[in-house]
């Protein structure tokens, strides 16, 4: 149940499309308000490690994903209560185009009754952006609360999509920039290897034209959440080792939540500097990343592959996601052709593509039940070792990525997102994981 009142102001930013600009409009808006002494707080929805990054850094809090499946609906409405509850806005950037996906972003903004703010990409249009605004409104149909249309030419282009929409109001515009983002092969560049990022947040802060009263005129959105069951603490008294650094960046905000609910106590390490293994660690966590980035200085970090085949042999449970599964493999292949010796754990070689090998929301079958979660990886493993099982795709119902039980070592290119059902992660870090 979503109720109008005390609360927060809350949009979801969606578009036609990928490419249109929705990040950048978010982290401009989130950076704007926050500059002008509002709260705000941001929410990703959909699977995404890279963009709450750059969206975390222009709001100042952390953003964590809403989805309706694999965060699951309980756990989406709890969070967004919350932040209305701490907030004076709450935006939650889209996925894809606003219809795309099952389920949608469209389908996230129907059932919490939050406007949809559609960003339009004018740069080669103008007036039809008009018909664009009226079939994103329409065609679900969604509650649209305004566009803002980015990538505009001048004051004047910006009138003439202003006088396409018709009722919709132009809630704002963004010029187009001079400087974007960097990319790479999974998405941008992460926020913490570009020295002028907050400087590229305040000009785009800056160069957002945004209609206040219109803004202002937006209702206050209060929705109302009962807490869950209470998750019974299985990691309590158990120390878990969790790699943190530019390779191993890919980790849900949520999942440490979990861990810690669980009982868990948290001690990070860095492979990358070739940091050992916490000596006290019970469990390992090795979550995704770019570890074909640093594959160089990972080749030379023996204390931590030492480290790491001491645990292996020791029967310490280790989770290894993706990136953290590429690292513990025989060896690692980069974008070059250049190989480099990993740590050896999961024999086999990990080789760089030019394509996206695996994409999309995926479930872990456990005895605890379904830990949902997703894929996203352009590299391939070739390994004699045959997988345990597979995950499972959504909605198809085909089979996913390949899992690997190597003693105490589990390995795959899925990532779980742990809060979709904690007692199914807490196994995956004790001796007993299934």
């Amino acid at each position: 149940m979503t109720t109008l009142g005390a609360g927060a102001r809350m949009v979801l930013v969606a578009a036609v499309a990928s490419g249109q600009g929705k990040t950048s409009v978010t982290a401009a808006l989130a950076r704007k308000l926050v500059r002008s002494g509002q709260r705000v707080r941001v929410f990703k929805c959909g699977p995404d490690f890279i963009d709450p990054m750059l969206l975390e850094r222009a709001c100042g809090a952390p953003v964590h994903t809403l989805d309706l499946w694999m965060v699951g609906l309980h756990e989406c409405r709890r969070r967004l209560a919350q932040a209305a509850r701490e907030a004076d806005v709450v935006l939650v950037e889209g996925v894809m185009g606003l219809y795309d996906g099952t389920p949608s972003a469209a389908d996230l903004a129907n059932t919490f009754g939050m406007p949809v703010l559609a960003v339009i990409d004018a740069s080669a249009m103008a007036q039809t952006a008009g018909a664009v605004a009226r079939g994103l409104r329409d065609y679900g149909p969604v509650q649209l609360a305004g566009v803002i249309a980015n990538r505009v030419a001048s004051p004047g282009h910006a009138q003439m999509v202003a006088g396409s929409l018709r009722d919709i109001p132009l809630l704002g515009s963004l010029p187009r920039q001079a400087t974007s983002l960097p990319e790479r092969h999974l998405g941008l560049v992460l926020p913490g290897e570009q020295p002028q990022i907050d400087a590229y947040l305040d000009a785009l802060a800056d160069a957002l034209q945004l209609d206040e009263a219109a803004w202002n005129a937006l209702p206050l959105l209060a929705p109302e959440a009962q807490e869950g069951p209470a998750i019974a603490p299985a990691l309590a008294g158990k120390t878990i080792a969790i790699a943190r650094d530019a390779a191993f960046a890919f980790l849900y905000p949520a999942n440490l939540d979990t861990l810690r609910i669980l009982g868990a106590r948290l001690v990070f390490f860095s492979p990358l500097a070739d940091e050992a293994l916490p000596p006290d660690a019970d469990a390992v966590y090795l979550p995704g990343g770019y570890p074909e980035l640093h594959a160089h200085t990972l080749s030379q970090a023996g204390r931590w592959r030492a480290s790491m085949q001491t645990a292996h042999a020791a029967g310490l449970p280790i989770l290894a996601e993706c990136g953290g599964m590429m690292a513990l493999a025989g060896t690692l292949t980069d974008a070059d052709g250049q190989s480099w010796p990993m740590a050896g754990l999961l024999a086999g070689t990990v080789s760089m593509g030019a394509r996206l090998a695996g994409l999309g929301a995926q479930a872990l079958d456990t005895p605890h039940g379904l830990l949902r979660g997703h894929t996203f990886h352009y590299s391939r493993l070739d390994t004699p070792v045959a997988p345990v099982g597979h995950t499972v795709r959504n909605p198809a119902g085909t089979q996913g990525e390949a899992v690997y039980r190597i003693g105490s070592l589990t390995a795959s290119y899925f990532h779980g997102y742990f809060a979709s059902n904690p007692q199914a992660a807490a196994s995956l870090f004790t001796r007993a994981a299934p």
